[in-house]
């Protein structure tokens, strides 16, 4: 199951013309809602396939891939004022990059951190709302490892080591092209990143199930141990470490290298 992502249109923050210094307080409300929306799609279109009784049981992971992609377009547009990164590891890969954040919002640790609690705070939000979206579904039997993959990642095959490397890699994918799109003059908007997440899901989602975005992941993880869901299960939090480090190593190297590649 894919991450989720999360992405980011970050040509709106990189070699933009000046603009008009964006409050963090708008940032902060841009990015929680924004995030909120992709979990809230990305977790369902997981419940949708995964739990008892629901219409699109069975579904698959082409389908969930697709649900998170546009989950992502989604909470891009919603969060339009804040560069809709919606994923720590975009807004550190943009640092790292030297780009602003968004038009009106220039780079630097305070606003990152604004961005960061907002993420991990509307995944979180986002997570209860695909909850109760699925209330009754989650009341009946159903593997606790179903339940805890609607609100996280978690390997196919346990090998930390292995697990953290693919995070690496995948997100080193998603937060390169994005600053590549950024360059791109034809101002693409966020379809290709929808498209993008859903090609990275499609092509290593296979061992980790593609985070790709440590709020994507903390924020429901943190929901599934709060809520009331019966036959949960644990949390897995001893995996919990591999979708949060891989995600922001892969996102700061990434934009690393894009600073040699695209300038």
């Amino acid at each position: 199951m894919p991450i989720l992502l999360t992405a980011a249109l970050a040509q709106a923050a990189i070699a933009a013309p000046p603009a008009e210094p964006v409050p963090l307080g708008t940032v902060f409300a841009h990015e929680l809602l924004g995030t909120m929306i992709l979990i809230v799609l990305g977790a369902g279109v997981v419940a949708n396939a995964l739990l008892p009784d629901s219409k699109g049981k069975g579904g698959g992971n082409l389908m969930i891939n697709v649900g998170w992609g546009i989950g992502v377009m989604a909470g891009v547009y919603v969060a339009f004022k804040s560069g809709g990164h919606l994923n720590p590891a975009v807004t550190l890969g943009l640092w790292a990059n030297g780009a602003d954040f968004a038009p009106g919002v220039p780079a630097g640790a305070t606003t990152a951190l604004v961005y960061i609690a907002a993420q991990v705070l509307g995944a979180f939000l986002g997570a209860v709302l695909a909850w109760l979206a699925y209330r009754d579904h989650f009341d009946r039997e159903a593997p606790a490892g179903d339940k805890l993959a609607i609100f996280s990642t978690g390997p196919a095959i346990r090998s930390y080591g292995n697990n953290l490397i693919t995070e690496v890699i995948a997100t080193f994918v998603l937060v390169f092209v994005i600053v590549t799109f950024g360059q791109n003059p034809a101002q693409l908007g966020p379809l290709p990143v929808t498209l993008l997440v859903i090609g990275i899901g499609a092509s290593l989602g296979g061992p980790t199930g593609y985070a790709i975005n440590p709020a994507r992941d903390l924020g429901p993880r943190i929901a599934h141990a709060l809520l009331p869901i019966k036959g949960k299960g644990g949390s897995d939090w001893a995996y919990a470490w591999v979708p949060i480090l891989g995600p922001v190593l892969g996102g700061v190297l990434a934009g690393v290298a894009a600073t040699a590649f695209v300038g």
